[in-house]
Order: structure tokens, then sequence, then C-alpha cells
């Protein structure tokens, strides 16, 4: 049975495209593509896999309404799969005592998570305050694959 070190090592291997998968109301599945990574969960500590979204991304609604979130991502003949609940930080959904000089903090570590490398990060963070850049934190409840 793979283990979260497991989906660590795997993602540390390379960086590359994953696909996130959510629910809408009416049970379809909504897949788009996205860059993650590893990382503990800024308020609990818990192992996650996360990723950046725009603020208007239909995922966010999906999330928000209570769906679970499936993160796969592959190289080349191998592949990992964590499904799992997920938590939602950005600028209309900061935890308590997290302000938004935590967010910036945060989504700075998500993006070197994915692999991200940016000549200024300064442009950086203006990019994702005027975008309502939105942190995905995916907490794996089930881990499959044959990474």
């Amino acid at each position: 049975m793979a283990t979260f070190d497991d989906v660590r090592a795997f993602l540390a291997s390379e960086t590359g495209l994953a696909v996130v998968g959510t629910v809408r109301a009416d049970g379809t599945v909504l897949s788009s593509v996205v860059n993650c990574g590893p990382v503990d969960h800024p308020v609990t500590g818990e192992p996650s896999v996360a990723f950046v979204s725009i603020g208007a991304a239909a995922r966010l609604g999906h999330i928000r309404r209570g769906s679970a979130v499936t993160v796969t991502v592959r190289r080349g003949w191998r592949w990992v799969s964590v499904t799992g609940p997920a938590d939602l930080v950005g600028p209309v959904d900061l935890p308590d005592g997290f302000g938004a000089d935590d967010l910036r903090v945060l989504l700075r570590l998500v993006f070197h998570a994915a692999g991200g490398v940016h000549d200024d990060l300064e442009e950086y963070d203006r990019a994702m305050a005027d975008e309502c850049r939105v942190v995905v934190l995916v907490r794996p409840d089930r881990i499959l694959g044959n990474a």
C-alpha cells in the first residue's frame, strides 16, 4: 500500500502536470489540469497535495460544496492518485489567524513545491493577488497507483 512518503518522492522525481477531478452538483466529474506539489497543511500540519487555482474556477465551488478531490499524476507509465477532502486557503477562504501575508507565503510555497520558478517573486505575488488565487490542499484518504 502506498504512503504519503511514496507520493512525496514520486512528485519530487520531476515536475509536470496533474489531472484534478471534482464532482459537480449534478454528479458529473469536472476534470482539469494543474501543477501540484506535496506540502504540509499550514493549519493542521497534515501532509497534503497542493495546487493553486484561479479564484473564479468552478472547481472551487465544488470543493466549497463538499466535493472530494482526486489528483492524478503520471510520469511515463508510472502514476499516483490521491483522493480526499480539500481545504481552501485564499482571499475569501482564510483560516482563523491566517492573514494576507501568510497567504502570500503559502502561495509561494505551493508554487515552489510544484516545481515553479520565477525571476520576480514580487511580480508573482501581485499576479496571485490580482487573480484572487486560492491554495487547494488535498488531504489523502486514499492513495492508488503503481509509482
